[in-house]
């Protein structure tokens, strides 16, 4: 069974799994290389719930701040050498402020550094969210050259063996930086390479080689997927924003951030686009003759197109009332969507500005443009925007999981009689009737996903721990038990024979974004998830509440202390 996969990220020790989608380069046009932290615009944003947050621009907090963490360098772990760069200032209604900040040691990049600066309505540093727990020392001197480097990154391993024509890209230079993901700084060169994955999908693969040694020490792929398994997505006869154009009708919504759709005609992105980002094709903006886009049926190659553009907008919209984001990138500024995406390409992926859907194979799977499908993909974007989850490890896994959590929470905000909300991932485009891609109820039906963290959790592929987390957010939503939603009847068991009681789905993704927006950093793993949404529970419905018992107990109820 294919699955959802945003992106390839492992160790050395661990192959690479999954296609498409980049989440992990940074800015949305895809010049950061791989790894970096993405950039956040600060704009006037606010969170609903009970504690209300907006995005300020105010450069004496963040110095404040910064103040804070060089004055203690070995309690806040900001020693000689560092940088901190502010990135974005969160406010609460309560006064407290949150500052997100990148870090940079003797001038390089700190790969797994970024930092959330807690402080009080006083202005007084309350505690920092990191991954990092030991002050930076370490010589910024390389040992092996970047064409040693680069050689290493093109060696054939379990992750590179998989791709063909792989070529150092040349747009991105090798780079040294600090990788601090692991938690122990390492002087290393990052070096982004570029080729075609199994199934026909581009890889930008980055490789991070020891400075001193020359081994590879991790490969992050940077296109990510939802490796797809399809069905002809139709959601009966829905709303769409659409433009005209002289005598025709676009499939363009300004009211979204001027989100729009193209039909690629079955291309692929070219080897030159891959390696260069040239001459990349964007496909031709799907239009109609009226305002009615698509016959509810794959001979019309606009059905399809009106699918990926509703679960755009429904994904908008949901982030914005909801969450009160104005788009993937928190700007206001919108995306668009490739459709009809090579031949019998059954994935779909999303690559820092874009969602590209393939059209299956026609056979077992459809159009890869479901609800839950846009909903998925555009949190990874939402997510690359924000705590910039590094999409290996453990925390690759709460990457993956937050995607299905919001996902499945677009679903449910569509409110759509023909794919009604359940806690099923990818059910909707599977054409042979057969069994979804993932369960959030009981991860392991799928029989690779697990429903109970260990602590070999981490060495899995991303789409399989992320069944810890998708677990966690099941409980927490509609607690253990079995009972029958959307139709479809869910039960779920806990790790530790607990019978839990839910608080609702919609406190939960409330607590989950608020941890995703304001105490994930890059590499956090599911013991700080737990601290995270604790925080983030306390933070809205107060210390000693109902809800934040409910998120301990779910996540000791999955092996989580």
């Amino acid at each position: 069974m294919r699955r959802f996969v945003r992106a390839a990220g492992a160790t050395t020790a661990a192959a690479v799994a999954g296609t498409a989608f980049i989440a992990s380069f940074g800015s949305p046009a895809g010049a950061t290389p791989a790894g970096s932290a993405a950039a956040i615009t600060p704009t006037s944003i606010t969170q609903t719930g009970l504690a209300a947050q907006q995005v300020i621009d105010d450069e004496s907090i963040a110095d404040k701040a910064i103040s804070a963490l060089t004055s203690k360098p070995s309690t806040w772990k900001v020693g000689a050498g560092q940088e901190l760069e502010p990135v974005v200032t969160l406010k609460d209604a309560s006064g407290a402020t949150h500052v997100r900040m990148n870090r940079t040691y003797e001038g390089l990049e700190v790969v797994g550094g970024d930092l959330v600066a807690h402080q009080s309505k006083a202005g007084t540093l309350t505690s920092v969210s990191q991954g990092l727990n030991k002050v930076l020392d370490l010589s910024v001197k390389p040992a092996i050259t970047e064409t040693a480097a680069t050689k290493a990154a093109l060696t054939l391993d379990a992750v590179t063996k998989t791709i063909t024509k792989l070529q150092a890209d040349k747009k991105y230079a090798p780079e040294l930086v600090v990788d601090a993901v692991d938690g122990t700084p390492t002087l290393a060169w990052r070096v982004t390479t570029k080729g075609k994955q199994a199934d026909g999908t581009p890889s930008r693969l980055a490789t991070y080689v020891d400075a001193e040694s020359g081994k590879v020490l991790r490969r992050v792929e940077g296109i990510h997927t939802i490796d797809g398994e399809g069905n002809t997505l139709y959601s009966g006869t829905i709303p769409l924003q659409v433009k005209q154009n002289g005598s025709t009708y676009e499939l363009r919504d300004e009211t979204r951030g001027g989100t729009y759709t193209t039909d690629m005609n079955n291309a692929e992105d070219t080897l030159l686009c891959q390696l260069l980002g040239f001459g990349c094709a964007a496909g031709t903006v799907v239009t109609s003759p009226t305002t009615t886009f698509g016959n509810g049926s794959n001979d019309d190659r606009a059905t399809a197109a009106a699918d990926a553009q509703y679960g755009t907008n429904v994904t908008w919209d949901y982030f914005k009332n909801v969450h009160a984001r104005d788009g993937i990138f928190g700007d206001g500024s919108g995306s668009h969507n490739r459709v009809h995406y090579g031949k019998n390409y059954v994935n779909a992926f999303w690559d820092g500005e874009k969602m590209t859907y393939g059209d299956g194979d026609g056979v077992g799977y459809g159009p890869l443009v479901s609800l839950d499908v846009a909903g998925h993909e555009m949190t990874h974007g939402v997510t690359e925007n924000t705590s910039g989850l590094e999409y290996s490890g453990e925390s690759g896994g709460l990457n993956e999981s937050t995607s299905d959590i919001f996902g499945t929470a677009v679903e449910f905000y569509a409110d759509n009689a023909e794919d009604q909300g359940d806690y099923l991932i990818g059910e909707s485009f599977i054409l042979d009737g057969g069994d979804p891609l993932r369960r959030m109820d009981n991860p392991s039906f799928d029989g690779n996903s697990v429903n109970c963290w260990s602590s070999s959790t981490g060495d899995l592929d991303v789409h399989y721990s992320s069944g810890v987390g998708n677990h966690f957010f099941y409980l927490l939503s509609e607690g253990s038990g079995t009972k029958t939603i959307g139709g479809v009847e869910h039960s779920s068991t806990t790790c530790d024979g607990s019978t839990i009681t839910g608080i609702g789905r919609d406190k939960a993704e409330k607590i989950w974004f608020r941890a995703n927006s304001t105490y994930f950093t890059s590499t956090t793993d599911y013991a700080g998830a737990r601290d995270a949404t604790v925080k983030a529970a306390s933070d809205l419905y107060g210390a000693s509440s109902a809800e934040v018992t409910a998120v301990e107990a779910a996540w000791t109820a999955v092996s989580v202390s």
